[in-house]
């Protein structure tokens, strides 16, 4: 359980700081292309990327522990 756990965290953090620095990168390219080189796009992207990672580590701690498995077909 606490290697199931241990996994979950770093598929977590993982997750979150590849979506925040996803989000800071389109917003800086959007900031630099459509806003005249405003600041509030790239928190915004930020943010969003933040968002995002935040509810699927919510959603990954929430889910049971599934055990993966193949399918035995019946032998008739």
């Amino acid at each position: 359980m606490a290697d199931e756990n241990g996994r979950k965290w770093d598929r977590c953090l993982a997750d979150t700081a590849v979506k925040t620095v996803s989000g800071l990168g389109a917003g800086m390219v959007f900031s630099a292309l459509l806003f005249k080189r405003r600041t509030w796009p790239v928190s915004f992207g930020a943010g969003l990327g933040l968002g995002t990672g935040f509810s699927n580590c919510q959603n990954d701690f929430r889910s049971p522990c599934l055990i993966r498995g193949r399918a035995v077909e019946d032998q008739q």
